[in-house]
């Protein structure tokens, strides 16, 4: 779905199917945007890939 920035958002693999939280993300050259899915013309956060890149290394659980 693309919004009116320009960005093409979809949900996260990381939410879940059962439930209404859900994160969409949208990925761009350097960045990564998150927001909630309830709220899409609310605010969101923008991260650098570096940044998203260790947070998903210490918030997924290895297995």
């Amino acid at each position: 779905m693309r919004d009116m920035t320009g960005l093409e958002w979809f949900k996260s693999s990381y939410s879940g199917n059962d439930g209404p939280e859900c994160v969409e993300v949208a990925l761009a050259p350097a960045h990564i945007h998150v927001r909630d899915s309830k709220t899409t013309d609310g605010p969101h956060l923008t991260v650098s890939t570096d940044t998203w890149t260790t947070f998903l290394s210490h918030a997924v659980p290895r297995v």
